[in-house]
């Protein structure tokens, strides 16, 4: 039987809100922080981006091509590389120029769009597709939603766009039993295949890897490989997903995670017989093993699954909801810089700034949260969302259409 290992990197920065008080309103409809925005992405790119798409290439070219991985960068982050630091677009270009890497389409914008509107979801696809074969030469053929939010219907919109496969959660409540280590097929439209992520794996070297309070710590390549071992002793495939910001960012260097991943491939390479594959290529090598019935919404977020860490709270809910009620009459008035600042504002990382969860989950949201607490974030986002709809009203008036 033959055994495969996917590995794939999802890339993203948000477009970070600036302090926006109650009184810019109506005066103000700059709503973004560039000091922000850029000091974060020349850090982020210096300590992650640039050194990691490195090792990847000299991976790719010391393992002469058995070593595989797979990305999906965000239209936001994309936009903000080529304004900040273009050098990282060319070392991705030159990492695509290897054939052993896949990009994977994603919103443009990542957002919750799947979740309330077919109509954006699909403009957001489709505009980051082409995107994506502008940069690096090749159309899409995998799908990567937000946060890794799948459904039934979702799953069945992918396949109508002609996706072959899709990226998810392996998910306990809706696997059972079941083994995340295979590919399964969307219940609705059997076309799309899906890859779980084994989410076990894969948060060892996410989240585990520098806590020297987790019992399996340190975590060395020999080890990791035998634990690989242990999953494909009677499965086919394990999906290694996590943030690409893993590497210098969330695990700094001096954790040792570069020289993890320095090691990885010619452990598995040499100790085993199994082999790095795209998600395209896991889709070819393996034929899919059941239909995954996921009825309701699930991601990769929390001990849930669910897309409570962005609508599990009445400030969340409020905020989203009066943003997508607009959004027909942003589609009608086609004005380029509304519809831009529409789809900034439906990032999913501002909701995200607005969960009020604790406990297990909390420390994570307190990471990457730029604000002192959920409250704060609600504010500063409302303000600004009740200046974009005043902007909305002023173009949609009656006097203005007459002019």
């Amino acid at each position: 039987m033959e055994k495969s290992i996917c590995l794939y990197f999802q890339v993203h920065q948000p477009d970070r809100l600036r302090q926006y008080r109650f009184f810019d309103i109506g005066k103000e409809s700059y709503y973004y922080d560039d000091f922000v925005n850029r000091t974060i992405l020349r850090r982020v790119s210096d300590l992650c981006y640039l050194p990691a798409n490195q090792l990847m290439l000299d991976l790719i070219r010391e393992c002469k091509g058995a070593f595989k991985i797979a990305f999906s960068i965000s239209g936001s982050l994309i936009d903000q590389l080529e304004k900040y630091t273009p050098e990282v677009i060319d070392s991705f270009k030159e990492l695509a120029a290897t054939g052993c890497v896949e990009f994977l389409a994603e919103t443009y914008y990542h957002t919750l769009a799947s979740l309330v509107s077919p109509e954006e979801f699909k403009a957001q696809v489709t505009m980051h597709s082409k995107r994506i074969e502008a940069l690096f030469g090749k159309k899409p053929v995998v799908f990567r939603n937000t946060e890794m939010i799948y459904s039934d219907e979702i799953g069945a919109m992918v396949a109508d766009m002609k996706f072959s496969a899709m990226l998810t959660e392996g998910a306990r409540h809706i696997l059972g039993w079941k083994s995340p280590n295979y590919v399964y097929t969307n219940a609705i439209n059997p076309r799309l295949k899906l890859l779980l992520r084994n989410f076990n794996l894969s948060d060892d070297i996410a989240f585990r890897f520098s806590d020297r309070g987790w019992s399996n710590w340190p975590l060395t390549s020999d080890k990791y490989v035998t634990w690989i071992s242990n999953a494909l002793s009677k499965d086919e495939v394990v999906n290694l997903f996590m943030d690409y910001e893993t590497f210098g960012e969330h695990q700094h260097a001096s954790t040792g995670i570069f020289q993890f991943m320095r090691y990885l491939p010619a452990a598995v390479l040499s100790q085993t017989s199994f082999k790095f594959c795209t998600p395209s290529e896991v889709c070819k090598r393996h034929q899919p093993i059941a239909p995954l019935n996921v009825p309701f919404p699930i991601s990769w977020a929390d001990e849930e699954r669910d897309t409570t860490a962005w609508l599990g709270n009445e400030l969340q809910n409020e905020a989203f909801s009066k943003l997508y009620s607009v959004e027909k009459r942003i589609h009608k008035l086609k004005n380029p810089q509304l519809t831009e600042d529409f789809r900034k504002l439906q990032e999913s990382d501002h909701f995200y700034y607005m969960c009020t969860k604790f406990f297990s989950d909390g420390v994570v949201h307190g990471y990457f949260n730029p604000y002192e607490t959920p409250y704060e974030a609600f504010i500063n986002y409302m303000n600004i969302l009740s200046d974009f709809l005043i902007r909305v009203e002023r173009i949609n008036s009656p006097r203005n259409k007459q002019d």
